[in-house]
């Protein structure tokens, strides 16, 4: 898998180079978690060389992000074309909150209908600063989350202009971190979307491991290739 991960890191690299290229954009902009996928893709973006725009977008945290932080200075130690922005957002969603406040106070989903304002919160200020500077806001997608079993918010993390690594799953974007010397404890963390006051995780909310969905859609893709496969003229029925 090693050289396997070298191969990938150079194609999705070159394939971010051709693509900003086409778009006549000036450059990149990510917002980043402290999570594998984040760190991973805002990785592969500044190996391009092209004016990458990290944004780290705090709402309501108690306590700071330290992998958020140690990734940003890993990546500005490495890379001259890094430049960060720490914008907190609390105020924001506290005055959305506010502005909301009606009936529906009680309803049962409301609890993620805020969860799912914190990400299109996100989203807008990623597009602000795009258009500003004429930049690409870059997905963090993966291929079992986003395009495998629909794990993200529409308008919100799912609004973006291209998703490097939406072809690779979590496994996959594992061994990418190995090969790109991700900090250990980005490696090792939980995965969790952040939206939550209880900080549950990832696998808490699919009631699923990565592992097991990815076994999952591998069986799926197996039997969608059988059953795509094209039948012999004699099995044909006229």
């Amino acid at each position: 898998m090693k050289n396997n991960a070298k191969k990938i890191v150079h194609y999705i690299v070159q394939w971010l180079k051709k693509y900003i290229k086409k778009t006549q954009s000036n450059g990149f902009v990510i917002g980043i978690s402290g999570g594998i996928d984040s760190s991973v893709t805002s990785m592969l973006v500044a190996m391009t060389k092209y004016p990458t725009f990290t944004l780290e977008m705090p709402i309501l945290e108690k306590h700071p992000n330290f992998l958020s932080e140690q990734h940003v200075n890993f990546l500005k130690s490495r890379f001259l074309n890094v430049h960060h922005l720490k914008k907190d957002l609390s105020s924001l969603f506290i005055s959305f909150i506010h502005t909301m406040n009606d009936h529906i106070t009680e309803k049962k989903n409301k609890p993620l209908a805020l969860a799912n304002a914190k990400s299109r919160i996100r989203m807008l200020t990623l597009y602000y600063y795009a258009n500003i500077e004429n930049y690409l806001v870059v997905g963090t997608g993966n291929k079992v989350e986003d395009f495998g079993v629909g794990f993200f918010t529409k308008y919100g993390d799912g609004g973006v202009d291209i998703h490097p690594i939406a072809d690779l799953t979590k496994s996959e974007i594992r061994f990418l971190a190995k090969e790109l010397n991700i900090i250990d404890g980005i490696q090792k963390a939980e995965p969790t979307d952040g939206l939550w006051e209880d900080k549950r995780s990832d696998e808490d909310q699919l009631e699923a491991t990565y592992e097991e969905l990815e076994w999952a859609m591998k069986i799926a893709e197996k039997r969608k290739k059988i059953f795509m496969k094209p039948l012999k003229e004699e099995n044909m029925i006229f």
